[in-house]
Parts: C-alpha cells; sequence; structure tokens
C-alpha cells in the first residue's frame, strides 16, 4: 500500500508540472483578458487539488515508514561451494596450411607445347604435367647421336692400332677425347630435354594450371599449383607470457566452426624459438592427419591451448562477482536467527574461462554463494532461496 502511494505521489507531481507548463501555453495563446481569467482561475483550482491529495499521501507515508519493505524477500538461487575441477585455456587463432603445396615452374624457358592435366585432377608422383616445345633439342640430340657414331668408329679403329703399336699416341687420344665429348654433349642435351616436361613432384590434386598451350614458361614464373591434401599442418601465435607453461607434446583442442562443428586434439609438434618482436609472441606447430580431406589449408580454425588445470576449485559464474573501490565481492547466503539475508563478501579471484571464475581466497566449503537475483540484493538485505 505504501509502495502504492509513493507512486501515486510521483504521478501526481508530474501531473503537476505538466499542469503548468499547459498554464504557461494557454495563457501565451488567449487573445482575451476576460478568457484569460477564467482559464488561469480553473487551473489553480486543478493545482490546489493536486497538492493537496499529494501532502495527503506524504502524511500517511510518513506514518507507516517501510512497512511493507521490511516485510519484502528477495528471490535468489544459490551455489553451494564445493571443491570441483578447472581448467583453464588459452584461444588462439589458426593458420591451417598443407604440408605438400607447390607452385611448379619449369627448369628451363620454351614455349608449352601440351598440357596433359586439367585443374581439379588428381595425379600420382612423377606423373607428366607440361611439356614444353623441344623440336630444337630433339635436333640437336640426332645432330650429336649421328656425330658419336662416327666418334666411336674412329676411337675403335684407333685403339685397335694403338694396340698393336701403330700410330701415334696423339692420335689415339685425339680419337678418345671426340667420343667422350660427343658422348658428354649427347647427355647433356638428353638432361634438357627431361628438364623440358614438368613432373609431378608428389601425388596430390592440381589446384590450378595459370599458362596456357602456346604461351611461354620461364623458371621461376609459376605454370601448376599442386597440393595434397592427405597431410596438413597448423600453425598458432601465442603471448611470450605462456611460454614456460607449454612444452612439445602438450595436447591441443583444434576446432574448426565451418566443418559441422569438427573437433579434434593433437599434440604440439614444435615450437617456435623465436620471439615475435612486433607481436611478442612464439609460434607453436601441429600436424593432422586428414586422410578423410574434409578439412581445407586456409580453413578458420581455433586452438585451446591448456595453461591451468586443477581438480579442486571454488567455481562461480563470472557475472556474480561484483566490484567496488576495495576490490571483488560477491553476496553470501547467511541464515541469522532463522532469516536468511545477503551478506557482501570480499574475495580474491583467480583466472576465467566461459564465464567461470576461480575464487582463491576469501570463501569456505560448504558457503552457499547467490548467483542469480545478486543485482537485486544489498549488504543485510532478507532474501529467499528459490
Amino acid at each position: 500500500m505504501i509502495i502504492n502511494s509513493t507512486i501515486q505521489i510521483r504521478e501526481m507531481k508530474k501531473l503537476l508540472i505538466i499542469t503548468g507548463i499547459i498554464v504557461l501555453a494557454g495563457a501565451c495563446n488567449m487573445n482575451s483578458p476576460k478568457m484569460m481569467e477564467q482559464q488561469l482561475k480553473k487551473k489553480k483550482d486543478k493545482v490546489r487539488e493536486l497538492n493537496n491529495q499529494i501532502e495527503s499521501l506524504e502524511e500517511q507515508l510518513a506514518r507507516n515508514p517501510g512497512e511493507e519493505s521490511a516485510s519484502y524477500l528477495v528471490p535468489v538461487a544459490i551455489k553451494a561451494m564445493d571443491p570441483e575441477p578447472f581448467e583453464h585455456y588459452i584461444e588462439i587463432t589458426g593458420k591451417l596450411e598443407a604440408e605438400e603445396d607447390a607452385f611448379i615452374s619449369p627448369e628451363m624457358s620454351g614455349q608449352i607445347d601440351r598440357i596433359h592435366v586439367r585443374e581439379g585432377q588428381k595425379v600420382s608422383e612423377g606423373q607428366l604435367l607440361v611439356s614444353l616445345n623441344t623440336s630444337i633439342t630433339e635436333s640437336s640430340i640426332r645432330e650429336v647421336k649421328t656425330g658419336l657414331e662416327l666418334a666411336n668408329r674412329l676411337y675403335e679403329k684407333q685403339k685397335e692400332l694403338w694396340d698393336q703399336k701403330i700410330g701415334s699416341e696423339l692420335q689415339y687420344l685425339e680419337a678418345k677425347n671426340a667420343k667422350e665429348q660427343a658422348e658428354a654433349r649427347l647427355a647433356t642435351l638428353e638432361a634438357q630435354l627431361d628438364m623440358a616436361r614438368i613432373k609431378a613432384p608428389f601425388s596430390g590434386v592440381v589446384e590450378t594450371i595459370m599458362l596456357k598451350e602456346g604461351e611461354l614458361a620461364v623458371p621461376g614464373v609459376q605454370v601448376i599449383q599442386l597440393v595434397s591434401l592427405n597431410n596438413l599442418k597448423l600453425y598458432g601465435n601465442i603471448s611470450e607470457r605462456y611460454l614456460t607453461s607449454l612444452k612439445k607434446g602438450d595436447i591441443v583442442i583444434i576446432n574448426f566452426p565451418d566443418a559441422e562443428g569438427l573437433s579434434m586434439e593433437v599434440p604440439i609438434h614444435r615450437i617456435g624459438n623465436v620471439i615475435d618482436d612486433a607481436s611478442r609472441t612464439f609460434s607453436i606447430e601441429m600436424k593432422i592427419n586428414n586422410g578423410h580431406k574434409t578439412l581445407k589449408p586456409n580453413m578458420y580454425t581455433t586452438i585451446l591451448v591448456n595453461d591451468f588445470k586443477t581438480d579442486a576449485a571454488f567455481v562461480v559464474p563470472s557475472v556474480a562477482i561484483k566490484q567496488d573501490i576495495k576490490g571483488n565481492y560477491l553476496y553470501i547466503a547467511s541464515n541469522e536467527d532463522g532469516e536468511q539475508k545477503a551478506r557482501k563478501r570480499y574475495v580474491e579471484t583467480g583466472l576465467s574461462y566461459r564465464d567461470q571464475t576461480m575464487i582463491r581466497e576469501g570463501i569456505s566449503k560448504g558457503e552457499e554463494v547467490i548467483v542469480k537475483g545478486f543485482a537485486q540484493v544489498s549488504d543485510g538485505v532478507n532474501i529467499t532461496i528459490r
């Protein structure tokens, strides 16, 4: 009832202010002095009536202070403190790459004669991908082979004569040298011919073909991108403050939100030895077996790295912890002479993860922390547990 009286007083005061504004506005718009006097009298009577009602309600409120507020119980929910497991994870974004991902270019310059594969095609290691025009090289090979046949005959003849002590040593050595030069020249041309054939360095899928048949291919200019999805590697960068918390072999949780919530646990394969000067982070690397081919390079990835774990900790919802000039506090449900009251308790907080915070000091086992309704209570307020 007292609450209703207070509300009525507020509404009446609002109405009084509005009425005053209307009086002024009406007074400004009246042209006839007689009409203005009549309107003014009515407005004053209305104001007088409202003032009388306000005074009456204020007298009632003064005679019954806090009658209902004293009996009102704030409904709250509690959590009994009992040691429970708590883990803290560092969440970072990862960069997913294929272990075998190559942009292939030729070892020699030449016009592309034929492309033997298409984009998206699976190829095996050593399979021919692109052939360059080798007409000049093939012509040179035929020419050298003809010269090599003659050099071999001259060498054989000269060797027979030398074995019979006929002829000079110089003639024998010249014939031998001519034969060896022809053989070396042929080997060089055949190596050049092989260099004009671009082959797959590993088994994989042709992702992109950059040039077309008839265009010029030169060393260093990418012709084909070949990628294998069987084995992937994942990189992540972590703040240097966690350097002593991690070691090779520690298990991390990898999440792939775009792969229907796929998640896996893998060990850390390598920890970087250099701190990045700009970001003050170091890198970690994980190996992933992607035999199912679900994962793709550069897919969005998050990495959860566990840097703290305990089997016994007091844990409360993070939102239940408030802060003032003295520090962090929460509310405890306290039974005092049969009444439940909220009591303010300062605490020392620890790590927080996923809306849960570990309490290091300030509460004991069995105490009941208010986890719902804490925004409506203050120290000493009567509560009811629901």
